[in-house]
C-alpha cells in the first residue's frame, strides 16, 4: 500500500515566526506525520518578518514565474524553499513583492490587519495550489491551518474539482479561537467570484469576519479538527450542525495521533463526529 500523501497549508510555522500554538501544531505535526509514514508537502506565506538569510531560503526557479491575477491585477508568484534540518523537513514558501515584501506578518505597527489581507489570502490559496500542480504531486488530504488558508477548501471543492492533482483530495480544516476581531476588505467576495466562483458559493463571506472564513472553509472540508478550547460556540455549533466529520485535539502532546488516525479515516470515508 503506498504512503497517504498529506498537503499542510499553514499561516505560520516556526521556527520561521515567533512561537504561537498553531506555529508549533504547524511545526510538529507534518514531522510526526512523516514519520508516521506518511508523505508530506508544507506551506506557508513567506512574511517579509521571516529572516531569508537565517533560515536559508532560496527561489525555486523551476516553480516560480506564474502570475496570478487577482481583482483584475497580474502579480508574479514567486517560490521559495527552505529546510527544518532537525526535523528533516523542507517548507515551501508563498511569494510576492506586494503582498509578502513588507517587514510585517499579518498586522501593521498599529496591531491592525493589513488593508489587503483579503488578496494575500487568494494570493496565498491560489499560490499554494498551482505550485503543487507544477510539482506534479497528488495530495490524498490537505490540511489547512489559520484564516489565511481559509478559502482553499473552496477552491479545491469549486474551482479544481476536475484537476486530476486535487479531484479526489479530501480536505480537512483545523477550527481556533478567534485571531482578528472585525471584518477583511467587503469586497472579498466579489474578488473571489472574479475567479469564477458564483456569488451563492461565497456568500457566507459577504461579511469576512474570523468565524464567516471559518464557517466558509467547513462547509467545503471533509473533515474538521477542533483544536482550540476557545473555538467559538457559534463555530462549534456550525460544526455540529453541518455534520461534517470531526474530531476535537486540543492537546498538542496528541495531536500527531489523532490527526494521522483522522485522516486514514477521511481517506476511507468513515465518519466520526465530536463528542459531546
Amino acid at each position: 500500500m503506498s504512503k497517504a500523501k498529506i498537503l499542510y497549508v499553514s499561516q505560520e510555522i516556526v521556527p520561521f515566526l515567533p512561537e504561537t500554538p498553531q506555529s508549533r501544531i504547524s511545526r510538529n505535526l507534518p514531522q510526526g506525520a512523516h514519520e508516521k509514514g506518511k508523505e508530506i508537502r508544507v506551506f506557508m506565506p513567506r512574511y517579509g518578518k521571516i529572516n531569508e538569510r537565517r533560515h536559508q531560503l532560496h527561489e525555486v526557479i523551476r516553480l516560480s514565474g506564474m502570475n496570478l491575477i487577482i481583482n483584475d491585477t497580474d502579480h508574479p508568484l514567486i517560490i521559495k524553499v527552505a529546510s527544518i534540518p532537525v526535523a528533516r523537513m523542507q517548507v515551501y514558501f508563498i511569494d510576492n513583492e506586494e503582498y509578502f515584501k513588507r517587514k510585517a506578518f499579518l498586522r501593521n505597527d498599529d496591531g491592525d490587519l493589513f488593508e489587503d489581507s483579503d488578496e494575500r489570502s487568494i494570493f496565498f490559496v491560489r499560490g499554494v495550489l498551482e505550485t503543487v500542480k507544477k510539482l506534479g504531486w497528488v495530495p490524498d488530504v490537505i490540511h489547512c491551518h489559520g484564516w489565511m488558508s481559509a478559502l482553499l477548501p473552496l477552491y479545491v471543492k469549486e474551482l479544481y474539482s476536475k484537476d486530476p492533482h486535487f479531484a479526489n483530495s479530501k480536505v480537512v480544516f483545523s477550527a481556533m479561537g478567534n485571531d482578528f476581531e472585525g471584518s477583511l476588505d467587503a469586497g472579498m467576495s466579489k474578488k473571489v467570484a472574479l475567479d469564477g466562483i458564483a456569488h451563492e458559493k461565497i456568500s457566507q463571506i459577504d461579511d469576512p469576519t474570523f468565524n464567516n472564513l471559518s464557517k466558509l472553509a467547513i462547509q467545503y472540508s471533509d473533515g474538521v479538527i477542533v483544536g482550540s478550547e476557545d473555538v467559538d460556540a457559534d463555530l462549534r455549533g456550525f460544526i455540529s450542525e453541518s455534520e461534517i466529520a470531526s474530531i476535537e485535539s486540543t492537546d498538542e502532546n496528541n495531536i500527531v495521533t489523532d490527526a494521522t488516525s483522522f485522516y486514514d479515516s477521511i481517506i476511507e470515508g468513515k465518519q466520526i463526529l465530536v463528542e459531546e
